[in-house]
């Protein structure tokens, strides 16, 4: 029997996307399956109860339950460091293995990983936060050196409600973003349903989508070690970077 593969993904409770589409993108590896924990997230926005979701304390009572799947990796499916500061998930790893000695990451690392790699100094980001939750972000990338050429956002904060964004609605604003120039292009929010777009509008708009559930997955997979340019079909992260 081929060695299972077991991707271990903390979830926002409110989320309906990053499970089917997580699935979903491991389908063709057979050997690999993604297997969840929620912790409480209803709301995006700035305010000290909305930035009280994300107290580790909370999101790792979730990853000692995932531990008890012996999975091999622990992913933060989520996006809340972008307004936190990295340096909350770069703590939030380390607490992880601490508590469970699992390898972790998230989908924020996993895709300042890849705008470092490939050199990314212009980036694009489409998300549907608030104005200030979105001008964060903007100044923690530009704090990487990734400054922002172009940006769309929805002005969003029920988590729920980003669900619900349709498919025409997010090709529209990564039109949009992709007319200013970036050299790449983020979607920030991992209960958009932005992946399964990925492949089409990057054939369309002529520049690599980085969607942040993809960005997990991908990193997720490499720590595990399987290389991720096996997965087909969900955009030029998986067939053009392998694992470090």
């Amino acid at each position: 029997m081929t060695k299972r593969v077991l991707l271990g993904m903390l979830t926002p409770s409110s989320n309906t996307v990053l499970e089917p589409v997580t699935s979903a993108m491991v389908a063709g590896l057979p050997e690999v399956s993604a297997h969840f924990g929620r912790f409480r997230v209803t709301e995006i926005a700035l305010s000290d109860s909305a930035l009280a979701q994300f107290d580790d304390t909370a999101i790792l009572a979730a990853a000692e339950l995932l531990a008890h799947a012996k999975v091999d990796v622990i992913a933060w499916n989520g996006t809340s460091s972008g307004w936190l500061g990295f340096e909350a998930d770069e703590r939030l790893c380390r607490r992880i293995t601490e508590a469970t000695g699992i390898p972790a990451t998230t989908s924020m690392l996993a895709l300042n990983e890849i705008l470092a790699r490939t050199g990314v100094s212009r980036l694009g980001l489409v998300t549907p936060y608030t104005d200030d939750v979105q001008a964060r972000i903007v100044a923690n990338y530009a704090g990487l050196g990734h400054a922002c050429a172009g940006e769309r956002h929805l002005g969003l904060r029920d988590n729920f409600s980003f669900s619900e964004v349709t498919a025409d609605q997010l090709s529209a604003m990564a039109r949009e973003v992709a007319a200013a120039g970036p050299q790449a292009l983020a979607v920030v929010c991992t209960n958009l349903r932005a992946a399964p777009l990925v492949e089409a509008l990057e054939a369309e708009l002529g520049l690599p989508v980085y969607d942040t559930i993809a960005t997990v997955v991908w990193k997720s997979l490499a720590i595990a070690g399987v290389d991720p340019r096996r997965v087909t079909g969900w955009g030029r992260l998986f067939r053009e970077i392998g694992p470090a």
